[in-house]
């Protein structure tokens, strides 16, 4: 129980400190944190994204998240500078509150990594 705390804390203390640089004070969502994480690792922080870049910027950013835990390996950076990744192993099916904590553990290390949080 002590780990579901901790992390619950984790992701509080970034969820705030995300939402107070990011969004005005205003809460981000687990989408908008993926989606944050996808321009960090593609780099280009002042361009403008098409709704098929912002996908695309979220599937980097999970591939990236979820490296860590064996499902994805970068593979390399196309002539454009974007990311590309291949999969390693089949994620497993989980229900939605599931994936729910399996991307919010692998955002708070993300961060702790960093050192933002």
């Amino acid at each position: 129980m002590a780990r579901d705390e901790e992390l619950k804390e984790r992701w509080n203390v970034l969820v705030e400190k995300l939402s107070g640089q990011f969004a005005d004070g205003d809460t981000l969502e687990l989408d908008a944190i993926i989606y944050l994480v996808g321009i960090q690792e593609l780099g280009q922080y002042h361009k403008k994204y098409k709704k098929d870049d912002k996908l695309d910027l979220m599937h980097i950013a999970i591939c990236r998240l979820l490296e860590p835990y064996g499902y994805y390996e970068f593979e390399f950076f196309d002539e454009e500078g974007w990311p590309h990744y291949i999969t390693k192993e089949e994620l497993p099916a989980l229900k939605a509150g599931e994936q729910s904590v399996l991307m919010k553990e692998a955002i708070v290390g993300y961060f702790v990594e960093r050192e933002y949080i």
